[in-house]
């Protein structure tokens, strides 16, 4: 099936599932991970264990020789993708409820439509699309509020950690779009996390001062062969057999799958603030990235990004 055809397949809907589940469970682990590794650690393990499993992949079909010819940029991509990103997160969710995480994660097709707004495409100020960005931001200020205004506290710092990791996610596609088009995607990611992993190596090293649990070896282990490495290959199968279009769409599934294993798993408290702002944070990114339409235009949705 490709992405001309008007349904989903069989296996299409079950790799739509996967990615829902995949990397809708990530946080969960970063939860658990965190309680005995250092989010450098963290970092450089998932994406050591993860390159290591995708390498054979990437060599077998010259796509990691395709990639290196392009390094700076790869590794710009690895910065932002990344490097970044998966720090903040770990740092972020020494404090922050793993489900608050997800949602908060879920905000990037907004930040994605203003940074479009910025390179001069006025589609997003249609209104659709407008009343999307003002929904959504306002969701997110009642996610973030809504601990003080219902009882408890959150962390702004960590709350702001987490915005910046969807600004992040965000902004990777167009370092992609414009610099990495040509180039295997399984090399760009493959490439992209070994230099990450090397890099972060001496830093998690440096930074790890306990004996890790086991239930915190079994998390960076899921977060790197389940959430990353089989992740993406995942992602692949699906972008072949839906397009690039509607593959995304399973996003708008990881945030209810970050909350209800938050919830179950690691008994966190489902307030207020939360059960307001979840729809108003993900109907304000539907409309904002697809103007309401199930088929946006191709340029419309950013690929996701592994969280």
């Amino acid at each position: 099936m490709n992405a001309q055809h008007t349904g989903f397949s069989r296996r299409g809907w079950l790799l739509f599932g996967a990615m829902a589940l995949l990397w809708g469970v990530p946080y969960l682990f970063i939860s658990i991970a965190v309680e005995s590794f250092s989010p450098p650690a963290i970092v450089a393990g998932r994406t050591l264990i993860a390159a290591l499993l995708l390498l054979p992949f990437a060599l077998r079909n010259g796509a990691l020789k395709a990639a290196w010819k392009h390094w700076p940029w790869v590794l710009a991509f690895g910065a932002v993708e990344m490097a970044g990103p998966f720090l903040l997160l770990g740092h972020a969710e020494m404090t922050l409820p793993s489900g608050m995480t997800g949602l908060l994660v879920a905000t990037v097709p907004l930040f994605a439509a203003l940074i479009a707004l910025g390179g001069g495409d006025r589609g997003v100020l249609k209104p659709a699309r407008s009343i999307g960005l003002i929904v959504g931001f306002l969701g997110v200020a009642i996610v973030v509020a809504g601990p003080g205004l219902f009882g408890g506290e959150v962390s702004l710092l960590a709350a702001g950690e987490v915005l910046l990791v969807a600004v992040l996610y965000a902004t990777a596609p167009f370092i992609v779009a414009r610099k990495l088009a040509d180039v295997p995607s399984l090399g760009t990611i493959t490439l992209s996390l070994l230099m990450i992993g090397v890099f972060y190596l001496p830093i998690g090293l440096l930074t790890q001062h306990e004996v890790p649990t086991l239930p915190a070896i079994g998390a960076l282990l899921a977060l790197a062969v389940i959430c990353t490495a089989v992740a993406f290959l995942a992602f692949f199968a699906l972008i072949r057999e839906v397009g690039p279009v509607r593959a995304p769409l399973f996003t708008y599934v990881n945030p209810i799958v970050a909350i209800v294993l938050g919830a179950i798993v690691l008994a966190e408290p489902l307030t207020p603030g939360l059960l307001i702002g979840f729809p108003l944070v993900i109907a304000g990114c539907w409309f904002a990235a697809t103007g309401g339409r199930l088929r946006p235009p191709a340029s419309a949705l950013p690929p996701p990004a592994a969280p």
